[in-house]
């Protein structure tokens, strides 16, 4: 299909729509509500489902439900409103039932403001509610990229029977780029064999997250870290820029890592060999392929849009190979190009 001029908050939906979306349920909050404003459109146009809850409590809890009837299914959000969604989405891991979610990272904490952040990172990627369980977290860093993982989270929600979200934020929300939308893919019309949708004709399927009795809770419990060995095992994503020759390393994620490909070109005119590891995936995480790189490099800079979140998963990845150093910005701040440059050349001095 043709490229066209798209918002990423209106990529998303859109490309949600064309991969056979049944029903979205959700609640308005900045920076993602055009996505949510798009879908109001387009699902009743396509004759599908489509629910503006009275919160994001309601929202998740209308999220669990129709996935529990195996309908492929999805909301948005934004800081805030995930940390409404928390106990449902336990809820929904603890059930095994497949739901996509988009959020698009706010700065925070509490209210904060509608820039962009990715302070969410520890939200998302060590929990996202109580209990042992992870979900997967897709990072994008373009509009082309957003609407890729759209496809790609709903196939892996529903191969694993899991949680899976996209970790975006307020520029990839609100960025306009030329990108290429999937085709129409129609809505399936057969469910899978472990939803409720009625037993007439056969024993009925019980959905629930509720396991009386520790020893219960417990085998659910080992079941869902087979799952997430199984994922961690085969679903590890990155992609890598100059790193063949690099002797030092950026590690960055979503709109970061696209400045960093920036910042890698900058510094090669400057005589720098720097490469960059730009993860795909937040979990599972790139922890070989960075202990890999961090062996052949004098330094590592980790470049985020929060306090050091995804830092502290670099430095288990790493484990004392190279010395690591940190640039971050906070409350939406978004870093540029000069001010990695002179924390690269830093580094640069620091480990000939």
């Amino acid at each position: 299909m043709a490229k066209e001029l798209l918002k990423g908050n209106v990529a998303f939906a859109e490309a949600a729509v064309r991969n056979g979306l049944e029903a979205y349920f959700g609640y308005p909050i900045t920076p993602q509500s055009e996505g949510l404003e798009h879908l109001s459109g387009r699902l009743i146009e396509e004759g599908r489902v489509f629910l503006q809850a009275e919160s994001e409590v309601a929202a998740i809890n209308m999220v669990y439900g129709a996935a529990c009837a195996g309908v492929r299914v999805m909301t948005s959000t934004s800081g805030p409103g995930l940390a409404l969604m928390a106990e449902g989405l336990s809820y929904i891991a603890g059930s095994e039932v497949p739901v996509v979610i988009v959020n698009m990272m706010r700065g925070g904490p509490g209210l904060g403001n509608i820039q962009p952040a990715q302070a969410d990172y520890n939200f998302m990627t060590k929990s996202a509610g109580h209990g042992d369980f992870r979900p997967l977290v897709l990072a994008p860093s373009s509009v082309q990229e957003i609407i890729d993982m759209v496809g790609l989270a709903f196939e892996l929600a529903e191969k694993y029977r899991t949680l899976v979200m996209i970790a975006g934020d307020g520029s990839i929300g609100q960025m306009m780029e030329s990108a290429e939308l999937p085709p129409m893919q129609p809505v399936r019309e057969t469910r899978p064999d472990w939803a409720v949708t009625g037993a007439k004709g056969r024993e009925k399927n019980v959905i629930t997250s509720l396991a009386l009795g520790a020893e219960n809770l417990e085998r659910l419990n080992l079941r869902l870290q087979e799952k997430l060995a199984e994922v961690k095992a085969n679903e590890v994503r990155y992609q890598t820029y100059d790193t063949d020759d690099a002797d030092l390393l950026l590690i960055a994620y979503g709109t970061v890592g696209r400045i960093c490909t920036s910042v890698v070109r900058e510094a090669r005119k400057a005589g720098i060999k720097v490469g960059l590891l730009r993860p795909q995936t937040l979990w599972p995480f790139a922890e070989d392929k960075i202990r890999e790189l961090a062996e052949q490099a004098r330094g590592v800079l980790v470049v985020e849009m929060s306090a050091g979140q995804m830092l502290e998963d670099v430095e288990r990845a790493v484990a004392g190979a190279a010395p690591i150093r940190f640039h971050g910005r906070l409350g939406g701040v978004v870093p540029m190009v000069d001010e990695i440059m002179a924390d690269l050349k830093k580094l640069d001095a620091e480990t000939k």
